[in-house]
C-alpha cells in the first residue's frame, strides 16, 4: 500500500515500512506509549536528531523503546534517586523540553534521556495543570470558515516541526 507525506510529498510503502524491523519496533513502541504522550515522544525524540542528518529508525526505535520502559515503570531514577514518572509528569517534561528548545536554552542533539531525566525529577503533581501539548491551531480561510481537513492535519504536522 502506497502512502504519501503530508509535508513533502514523498510516497512510501506501508508493507516496507512495517517489514523494515527498526522501523516496525518504533512503530510498536509509539502505540504503546499512545495518547497525548505519543505526541510529546515524537517531538522529545525529534531532539535527537544531528542537525545534518536525519534520525535513523534504530535510534527511533531505541529512543522510543527506553521511553515505553521508563513510562510503564511509572517512575524514573536520576543520581541515585527515584522519582515518580505518572502520566503527567511525562507530558509536563516534554512540553517543558520543547519551551527550552524554543527558547534556546536546550540545544539538541540530544544524547540521552538525562536532560528530560532532570527535568522529570523536578515536576510537582501542582504542575500537571499545565501539562497538555497544545495541537497547533487549525487555520481558518477567509470569510472565517474552518480550513479544510487537510489544511488542518497539514498546519498540525508543521506544528511538530522543529
Amino acid at each position: 500500500m502506497k502512502t504519501r507525506c503530508p509535508c513533502c510529498g514523498a510516497t512510501t510503502s506501508l508493507d516496507a515500512l512495517v517489514a523494515n524491523d527498526d522501523a516496525r519496533d518504533a512503530l510498536r513502541a509509539l502505540m504503546g506509549i499512545g495518547g497525548d504522550l505519543a505526541r510529546g515522544a515524537v517531538v522529545y525524540a525529534g531532539m535527537h536528531r544531528p542537525g545534518k542528518s536525519e534520525l535513523s529508525w534504530e535510534r527511533l526505535a531505541k529512543i522510543l523503546g527506553e521511553l515505553l520502559e521508563a513510562m510503564q515503570a511509572g517512575e524514573i531514577t536520576r543520581n541515585g534517586q527515584r522519582y515518580p514518572a505518572p502520566q503527567a509528569a511525562w507530558l509536563w517534561a516534554f512540553a517543558e523540553m520543547r519551551k527550552r528548545r524554543d527558547a534556546g536554552s536546550l540545544t539538541p542533539p540530544l544524547k540521552g534521556h538525562g536532560y528530560l531525566y532532570e527535568v522529570l525529577s523536578r515536576w510537582e503533581a501542582q504542575d500537571a495543570t499545565t501539562t497538555v501539548m497544545a495541537p497547533a491551531t487549525a487555520p481558518v480561510v477567509s470569510g472565517g470558515k474552518p480550513a479544510s481537513k487537510t489544511l488542518s492535519g497539514i498546519a498540525a504536522l508543521e506544528g511538530l516541526k522543529r
